[in-house]
Order: structure tokens, then sequence, then C-alpha cells
């Protein structure tokens, strides 16, 4: 059987994108150690080391990256329990969303910017 245990987003600074991960949206650090010129760094969300997102210097793929940025198209998704309340936490903390809680379907999503090259998008399945 195949499971996903880690994934990764790739990031234009490895320590500006571990500042916004734990200290902004709330995820823990697990792992951060040097890798030649660069760092290994993965988060997971708290209680959750079982799931890993690796921040990845984005050495090879600034022209993809600013291409998704730019056509809208977010890179990794989050799954949240209350969007609405994840919103205005993370908009107080002065996040900027491209894309506002928007009931689609099963879900409600909202876009924001990691301030390091990505658009995230957060989503809550709604209700049945």
């Amino acid at each position: 059987m195949l499971m996903i245990k880690l994934t990764s987003v790739m990031v234009e600074d490895q320590t500006r994108a571990l500042a916004f991960y734990t200290d902004v949206l709330g995820f823990e650090k697990v792992m951060d150690f040097p890798v030649g010129e660069y760092r290994w760094i993965t988060v997971a969300a708290p209680g959750r080391s079982d799931l890993q997102l690796a921040l990845e210097p984005n050495v090879n793929g600034l022209e993809f990256q600013r291409a998704m940025f730019a056509k809208s198209i977010p890179l990794a998704a989050f799954q949240t329990d209350d969007l609405d309340a994840d919103y205005a936490r993370l908009r107080a903390r002065g996040v900027a969303f491209t894309m506002l809680p928007t009931e689609a379907g099963p879900i409600k999503l909202a876009v924001l910017s990691d301030t390091v090259g990505n658009l995230i998008q957060l989503y809550q399945p709604m209700a049945k």
C-alpha cells in the first residue's frame, strides 16, 4: 500500500517560509538541518508529525511557480474545521488572501499568499 507521508512546496526563501508556516499558519517545525548550501526543513500540523510538508528551496522552478501564482492556481491545500475562524485569525495577522471564503460545491474555500511565492488553498468540507 502506498501512503503519502511527505510532500513539498517550493519556496523562494526557506527562512521566511519557516517563519510564515510556523508563526503565522501555526504548523510546528519537525526537521531543520543543513543539506549543502540549503536546509532540509519540514513542518506539520500540531500533533501530526506523521504527515509533513517540506519547505524546498526553489532553485529551478521559479518560472513555473510564478506562472501558477499569476494564474491564481494554489500549489497546496490545507483542510480546516472552521474556515471562517481561520480566515479571521490569519487576516488579523496580516495574511493576504486572493480569494475570500467562498462556497464551491461540497467545500468552502479561500486562497492566501504564503509570502514566498505560492498560493495556498484553505478548505472546509461542508456539512451534509
